[in-house]
C-alpha cells in the first residue's frame, strides 16, 4: 500500500471510528510514517536505530545476507509490512527450513493481527497507527513472505490484469531504476531475477513489483509457494475489506465496541458512503492521494494537513533527552519496539529463528 491508503484512508477510518480529527490525523501520520522510519532517517535525528520500520534500497543493498543479516531483514518486513498468517500452518511437503519459510506467508485475519490490535488498545495513538498499518498490508501484500526467499516469493512473468470488460490482458516488466509504471500500456518495474535463495530481490513482493499496491487492480500470477498455480489477486475487494476491518479494530481500540475477532467488517459504518469509497478503488491512477484526501475532509469538515516525514524531527532534535520519550518519534520508537518484539517473539515460539532468537 502507498500513502493514499496508509495516510488518508486511515484517517479516514480512525474518524468513522469515533477518533476526533486530530487524534486521526496523527493516527494516520503514524500509520504511513512505517514506510519512512528508516535507519537512516534515524541516524539524522539520533533517534534509536533499532526501531526502524523499514528499509531503504540503499540500505538493503548494503545489507549481508549471513544470518544476522537475514534475521534484521526479517524483523523488519514481517513484524510492519508481511504479518505472517499462520505461523503453525501444516505443511506437508519440505525441509524444515522451508516450512518455516512458507509459514512466513503473508495474509488477512491471522492470530497475530488479532496480537497487533490487543497491543494497541490502551496504547498511544502512535502504536495505533502502526496498528492499522500492519493490518492493511496483510490485504494488500498477501501471498508473500516478508524474508529474503526465492521459493517462497518467486514469480513466473505470466501476470494478466483482469479487466472489467472479462479480458486478460498480459502485463510487462522491466527492470529499470526510476522507471515509473505505465498504468495504460501494462508495463510495470519488478525487483531482477536472482537466484540465490536468500538475495534481497527475494524479499516479499518485488518479483511482483508495485502490483499489490495499486488499488485498482485485479490480476493472476503463479507463486512459487504455491507450486506455480494460479493465484488471483483482487486488490478493490481486499482493499474495502482492509478498510472495513481497520474501521472494526480501531472502534475496538476507541472503546465502542466491546472486541476485535477476526473475519469482522464494519460495512455497516460505511454504508453512506460505499458507492464513493469503492469510486475511489476502483479508479486507474498511480497514487490516490488526492481523491482519498477529498473524501476524509468533507467526511470530517476539516482540513488534513498534507504528509511531512519531518513534520515532528525538530520536536525531537530539540527535546532533551528526558523529554525525547514524550515526543512523537520517542512514543512511536517505542510502539515500533514492541510491535517487532511481540512479532518476533511469536515466531521464535513457533521454532523458527527466521527473525532472531527471542528468549521466553
Amino acid at each position: 500500500m502507498q500513502e493514499d491508503f496508509h495516510y488518508y484512508a486511515t484517517y479516514c477510518a480512525a474518524y468513522m471510528a469515533g477518533f476526533t480529527p486530530e487524534e486521526s490525523e496523527r493516527i494516520a501520520f503514524s500509520a504511513n510514517f512505517v514506510d519512512l522510519c528508516s535507519k537512516t532517517y534515524l541516524a539524522k535525528v539520533n533517534g534509536p536505530k533499532a526501531a526502524a520500520t523499514t528499509q531503504l534500497s540503499l540500505e538493503m543493498a548494503a545489507m549481508r545476507t549471513d544470518i544476522p543479516g537475514l534475521q534484521e531483514i526479517t524483523g523488519i518486513w514481517a513484524s510492519f509490512h508481511f504479518l505472517p498468517y499462520d505461523l503453525y500452518a501444516d505443511i506437508k511437503k519440505g525441509s524444515r527450513r522451508y516450512k518455516n519459510k512458507r509459514r512466513m506467508v503473508c495474509g488477512p485475519n491471522g492470530d497475530l493481527v488479532v496480537d497487533t490490535v490487543q497491543q494497541a488498545k490502551g496504547n498511544t495513538l502512535e502504536a495505533i497507527g502502526i496498528s492499522m498499518h500492519v493490518l492493511a498490508d496483510t490485504w494488500a501484500h498477501r501471498y508473500f513472505a516478508g524474508t529474503p526467499s526465492l521459493v517462497i516469493n518467486n514469480t513466473t512473468e505470466d501476470f494478466y490484469e483482469l479487466l472489467e470488460s472479462g479480458e486478460r490482458r498480459k502485463l510487462r516488466f522491466i527492470n529499470s531504476l526510476g522507471a515509473t509504471d505505465d498504468l495504460e500500456q501494462g508495463i510495470y518495474t519488478r525487483s531482477i531475477y536472482q537466484a540465490d535463495e536468500n538475495s534481497i530481490m527475494n524479499l516479499g513482493h518485488g518479483r511482483a513489483g508495485h502490483l499489490p499496491d495499486y488499488s485498482f487492480l485485479r490480476y493472476s500470477y503463479l507463486p512459487a509457494w504455491g507450486n506455480y498455480e494460479e493465484i488471483i489477486k483482487d486488490n478493490p475487494s481486499d482493499y474495502l475489506y482492509a478498510f472495513c476491518q481497520m474501521i472494526t479494530a480501531l472502534k475496538y481500540i476507541h472503546g465502542s465496541s466491546p472486541s476485535f475477532e477476526k473475519e469482522q467488517y464494519d460495512f455497516e459504518a460505511i454504508k453512506p458512503y460505499r458507492e464513493e469509497i469503492e469510486t475511489i478503488l476502483k479508479k486507474r491512477q498511480l497514487i490516490a492521494c488526492d481523491d482519498w484526501r477529498v473524501f476524509g475532509e468533507k467526511l470530517s469538515g476539516y482540513t488534513i494537513a498534507p504528509f511531512d516525514r519531518e513534520r515532528y524531527s525538530d520536536e525531537y532534535v530539540n527535546a532533551s533527552e528526558e523529554e525525547k520519550e514524550e515526543t512523537f518519534l520517542g512514543r512511536f520508537s517505542k510502539a515500533a519496539l514492541e510491535q517487532k518484539h511481540m512479532v518476533a517473539k511469536k515466531i521464535t515460539d513457533s521454532g523458527s529463528y527466521l527473525a532472531g532468537r527471542i528468549k521466553k
